[in-house]
């Protein structure tokens, strides 16, 4: 296992190094960014209001609201990596690796949107009648030839392994362990009990998880931030100072604790790139999949609500996360104990218990991570299902839930050190085939959002006025026959 756990660091480091997924993300949603105009810019103020305030398109085809969809995709991404993955990167990149993670969140938000564009563009209904899409299908279906689909099997079967490691066991692991240490639960009891409740979740499908993570998402992000913003509050007079440190970092590199690993500026880099995508997810192709099964009038309008979930991930939730440690002073404390820097896995509890009054630090911490794990969980077993769904029909969808929650019981009751490396392989293999599927279909994502945003640019347009005015637009007739398709597998 030692072997193993090692050569799966080393494939992880070559994936996610300086030479391969690190220029790839960032050059597509820099070329992205440039081809839809900074559409991540121009347009978050009315993807917000859509989104957040009018939260559906009414009399539009889809399994659940925009809003939903929304949530089902943050579900999945707001997890430990806006707590244990940011003070990781500060850990060992510096402050510095915040502002790559910012770098990484605007060039990602056009990543996002294209992909949740295509997600929707290129979805069908299955054989249960749902929305089913994603790169599973817009590479397939959007790059007509053999190479296409291998892409999109490629892309299924990494989600699949993935949604095991980063998207279950790891995410159960923390739940466990955490509530353990704070409170003394057994590991096979919290292990059980998300069991069940995860397979409760997913027997109703994607509108019961919609239900849920519509009311659980909002309420612990607002619980997470809150706790930040007070600890911010109190701390005002270090928050210019933070900046400044995270600014002055990010090119000239300094790591915690006298700088033991982090002094090169590709630390920095490389690692908040690295833990940034694994906070948002943006160029995954993963919150397609959710993109898919929304109710709306037209691919760019899912587009813009989807690209909001990177900017609520990464600018707030993980900046108050990374300026709480900061602000603190917690990123560069030794450890009395041990004398060495203070463990990621404890730093960010750490800065809000320094930050907070009384007991209320641990609780909020301990707490948020719960439920960020748990309603990640949720998430990437829609991803899962989705896939399998793709690879072996609508048959094998129902084996793989109860599978699914039978694996967060395990997840709850080993060590994983093996899984998490695992699970960088997979995530950085996933993003892979999405990616160039991404650069080869981005013409016709240009095409199409222009053409939209010509006649709606403050996204408030009907569906009778978006038939109206979209009848003869590019890809609008196809669009409308291919969303009545169904791929009876």
């Amino acid at each position: 296992m030692d072997n193993l756990e090692q050569t799966l660091g080393a494939i992880g480091s070559v994936i996610w190094g300086p030479w391969l997924l690190i220029p790839l993300l960032l050059g597509t949603g820099l070329y992205l960014t440039i081809r839809l105009g900074g559409i991540q810019i121009v347009r978050l103020g009315a993807a917000l209001r859509l989104g957040l305030i009018t939260r559906k398109d009414d009399g539009a085809e889809g399994d659940i609201s925009q809003f939903q969809a929304l949530t089902t995709a943050m579900a999945a991404t707001v997890g430990t990596g806006n707590i244990v993955g940011v003070a990781t990167a500060i850990a060992i990149g510096g402050p510095g690796a915040l502002f790559w993670m910012w770098m990484t969140a605007l060039l990602g938000m056009a990543s996002k949107y294209t992909e949740a564009f295509l997600g929707v563009r290129f979805r069908v209904t299955d054989a249960a009648g749902e929305k089913s899409g994603g790169p599973q299908y817009y590479l397939e279906r959007g790059i007509r030839n053999g190479f296409g689909k291998f892409l999109a099997i490629c892309f299924s079967i990494f989600t699949v392994c993935a949604c095991f490691g980063i998207g279950n066991m790891t995410q159960g692991n923390s739940i466990a362990s955490n509530l353990e240490r704070s409170f003394s639960v057994p590991l096979w009891l919290t292990g059980a009990i998300l069991a069940v409740m995860t397979l409760i979740v997913l027997v109703g499908g994607i509108k019961s998880i919609g239900r849920v993570t519509a009311g659980l998402v909002p309420a612990m992000i607002l619980f997470y931030v809150l706790g930040a913003l007070y600890i911010l509050a109190t701390n005002i007079g270090s928050v210019p100072a933070a900046f400044a440190e995270v600014f002055r970092s990010a090119f000239t590199g300094s790591s915690a604790v006298g700088g033991f690993i982090g002094s090169s500026i590709m630390i920095a880099i490389q690692y908040g790139v690295a833990r940034g995508i694994f906070s948002n997810e943006s160029g995954m192709g993963s919150a397609a999949i959710a993109a898919a099964s929304a109710q709306t009038t037209h691919p760019v309008r899912q587009g813009l609500v989807s690209m909001t979930q990177t900017f609520i991930d990464t600018i707030i939730v993980v900046s108050c996360t990374g300026l709480v440690i900061i602000t603190t002073g917690v990123w560069n404390q030794v450890d009395p104990a041990t004398g060495a820097q203070i463990s990621p896995a404890i730093m960010t509890g750490e800065a809000f218990s320094h930050g907070l009054p009384g007991e209320w630090g641990h609780w909020v911490v301990t707490i948020g991570l719960v439920l960020f794990a748990y309603s990640t969980i949720l998430g990437w077993a829609y991803y899962g299902e989705r896939n399998v769904e793709r690879l072996i029909g609508r048959r094998g969808v129902m084996p793989f839930r109860v599978l699914f929650s039978l694996v967060v019981f395990f997840g709850c009751t080993v060590q994983l050190g093996v899984v998490w490396n695992f699970s960088d392989v997979m995530n950085g293999l996933m993003a892979i085939p999405n990616l160039i599927g991404l650069l080869i279909l981005s013409g016709l994502v240009a095409r199409e959002t222009r053409a939209y945003l010509r006649h709606d640019p403050k996204l408030e347009a009907s569906r009778v006025e978006i038939e109206r005015f979209m009848t003869g637009e590019p890809g609008w007739e196809e669009w409308q026959t291919s969303e009545r398709t169904a791929v009876h597998r």
